[in-house]
């Protein structure tokens, strides 16, 4: 990856292993396409209560922002089931799975404009 990974946490304090999980789904990442540009991941977690002590049962938000060449993929949703990312590490998987998804169409699709162009010429 030409840039380094940016990592912001929001709502919560920095964690060392998280960000460590974080490094690692990216690494995953780059196998699929070496052409990564960039890549800004946002770990937040909205708290409905606003006292600092209560933080159990809060869902974790995980937003990841990937540059490729002409284009940018974003995933950044909410679970469709309420409790499924009050573990932080099930939405990080989950994030990184959607953006896996994603990624992989993106080179699929730049290999067939590549084809096709190498078809024309």
């Amino acid at each position: 990856m030409q840039l380094p990974v940016q990592i912001s946490f929001h709502g919560l304090d920095h964690s060392d292993a998280v960000e460590q999980r974080v490094r690692e789904k990216v690494e995953k990442l780059e196998q699929f396409c070496k052409d990564i540009v960039s890549c800004r991941v946002v770990v937040e977690q909205h708290h409905k209560n606003t006292s600092n002590q209560h933080h159990k049962g809060e869902p974790f938000h995980i937003t990841i922002n990937l540059s490729v060449p002409g284009d940018e993929l974003v995933v950044g949703r909410d679970p469709k089931e309420v409790h499924a990312h009050e573990d932080i590490g099930v939405a990080i998987r989950d994030a990184f799975d959607s953006m896996e998804r994603q990624l992989k169409s993106w080179v699929g699709k730049q290999r067939e404009l590549d084809r096709n162009a190498h078809k024309s010429a």
